[in-house]
C-alpha cells in the first residue's frame, strides 16, 4: 500500500474518532460555555501521541509505514494539536526551551490572528 493510501485511511479513521468523541462530550456538557469537545479531543490526542512516541523511542516499535498511519494519519486526522504538543516537547527535551516557548507563543498568536483576518476578509468581501 502506498504511503498516501496509508495516511488517507488513518486520517479518515481519526476524523471519525474526533467527530464521535467531540459529539459525545458536547452532548454530555451542552450547557458549558467552554468548548469542552475540542479541548477533550486535543488533550486525548496529545496523550495518545505521547504514548505512541514514547513507545517508538523506548522500544523502537512500528514500521515506517505504521508510523505514517498512526502519527500522520490517525492522530493527524484526530487532531493536529497533538503534533504541536509533540514538537514543542521535543524542542524542550533537547534543551531548546526558548524555541519551544517561541513556537507556542507564535502558534497561538499567529493562529488566532489569521483566523480573525480570514473572517474579516470574508465579512468585507
Amino acid at each position: 500500500m502506498t504511503d498516501y493510501a496509508v495516511i488517507f485511511i488513518g486520517s479518515g479513521i481519526g476524523a471519525i474518532a474526533r467527530y464521535t468523541l467531540g459529539g459525545i462530550v458536547l452532548h454530555q456538557f451542552a450547557s458549558w460555555r467552554f468548548p469542552l469537545g475540542t479541548f477533550a479531543v486535543n488533550v486525548v490526542g496529545c496523550l495518545i501521541v505521547g504514548l505512541l512516541a514514547g513507545a517508538v523511542e523506548r522500544y523502537g516499535v512500528f514500521s515506517p509505514q505504521a508510523r505514517l498511519f498512526l502519527f500522520t494519519g490517525l492522530i493527524g486526522g484526530f487532531t493536529t494539536f497533538s503534533a504541536f504538543g509533540l514538537e514543542t516537547v521535543a524542542l524542550a527535551r533537547r534543551g531548546d526551551l526558548a524555541t519551544a516557548l517561541g513556537y507556542v507563543a507564535l502558534s497561538v498568536v499567529c493562529g488566532l490572528a489569521m483566523t480573525w483576518l480570514g473572517m474579516v476578509a470574508v465579512a468585507r468581501s
